[in-house]
């Protein structure tokens, strides 16, 4: 199945683009999307203790069971100010 997946702030920049398709078996969960991404893109690892994944209009856990067609949002911490 595809995924499409939103890169935001900084993550965005270290991966080089905003948008990105990624493709995984049936099943996959978040964490599995993850783990597809930092091997495309190595740098978003260093991160991994901090990032938010958003579905839709809420936040999920990595272990959240993805849908085709699901739009997901990776994004650094929310900060305040």
């Amino acid at each position: 199945m595809k995924i499409a997946v939103q890169f935001y702030a900084q993550l965005r920049d270290l991966a080089g683009t905003q948008n990105r398709e990624v493709g995984l078996a049936e099943g996959a969960t978040v964490s599995d999307l993850l783990n597809q991404i930092y091997k495309e893109i190595p740098a978003l690892r260093a991160h991994d203790k901090t990032i938010l994944v958003g579905c839709g209009v809420e936040f999920v856990d990595r272990d959240y069971k993805l849908k085709p067609g699901n739009e997901i949002a990776i994004m650094p911490p929310v900060q305040g100010g």
